[in-house]
């Protein structure tokens, strides 16, 4: 029973990362329905982003507020002025074909650029290790498992409370109506693509102390964040919270009482089974279209 929670805890742990990664692509959907098979690769170059401020001499906190700036522009506003925006009039397959080579030359430019090394990363919490009632839990699973839910707890705080996260989902829902009750659509747009920006970042910071800083590493996070998005439910932003943590719990345990070789394969056994019985997501919402 104590070794089943600790790997419990720890696949909370890690799957609170693949659901942050996973709320940037529930976001993009709702807000521009935008679907960026880039996100693994959006988590990875932050990483080196930071790695990079670090080796100039930067501290942790500093190169992590540098890398959030240039996320926003070139991960967020250069990304959807020069893809997004002009091939969204051609229909979503352009844009997921785009993505998808944005995502290969992104790896090989990292690989080519920087190196094909895997770096160590330094860990937002300290090196300590609890033991409650018999289960060890390291700092850094309790770390980021609170941070990460915090994190996507607060998106959606903010998407449901404030008047400009109310916009957003206005904008999502019926652009030409929010722009008849004169809502700034592009504005509202960007937000989105910045936000997923920002998320991308913390989540290379939650999750390169434990995987290394590599050219491939978005690779996996990616294909895993978008099954959870999926499986939590694609219009639901917390079902992006829902989707990852099953994914990492169920990961997890795979790969301690069957084969840690099944383990990168559970994210689409889950998906399959929850697709089969429930299209919409386990928090989804159905939408029906006339033909």
């Amino acid at each position: 029973m104590t070794d089943f929670l600790q790997l419990f805890i720890s696949g909370l742990a890690t799957g609170s990362i693949y659901a942050v990664a996973a709320l940037g692509f529930t976001l993009l959907w709702q807000a521009s329905g935008t679907i960026n098979f880039a996100q693994g690769e959006f988590v990875m170059l932050p990483a080196f982003m930071m790695l990079i401020g670090m080796s100039y001499g930067l501290p942790l906190w500093l190169s992590f507020l540098l890398t959030v700036v240039l996320a926003v522009f070139f991960l967020g506003w250069v990304f959807k002025r020069g893809l997004v925006d002009p091939l969204y009039k051609f229909g979503m397959m352009p844009i997921v074909v785009a993505t998808i080579g944005l995502a290969i030359a992104l790896r090989n430019g990292v690989r080519a650029g920087y190196s094909a090394q895997a770096f160590p990363f330094p860990s937002l919490f300290p090196d300590q290790i609890f033991n409650v009632m018999g289960v060890t839990v390291t700092a850094q699973d309790l770390g980021t498992f609170l941070l990460a839910t915090a994190i996507v707890l607060a998106t959606q705080a903010f998407l449901s409370k404030t008047i400009t996260g109310r916009a957003m989902q206005a904008v999502a829902q019926n652009t030409e109506s929010a722009m008849v009750l004169g809502i700034n659509v592009p504005r509202m747009v960007f937000y989105t693509f910045a936000i997923n920006a920002v998320l991308a970042v913390v989540a290379a910071l939650l999750v390169t102390p434990t995987y290394l800083a590599k050219f491939d590493m978005g690779e996996g996070l990616g294909n895993k964040a978008f099954f959870a998005a999926i499986i939590g439910g694609f219009n639901n932003s917390r079902g992006a919270l829902l989707g990852g943590l099953l994914v990492g719990v169920c990961e997890n345990l795979a790969a301690a009482y069957l084969s840690p070789a099944y383990k990168d394969a559970v994210a689409l056994v889950v998906f399959m089974v929850v697709i089969l019985f429930k299209p919409q997501g386990l928090l989804g919402k159905k939408e029906e279209r006339k033909v």
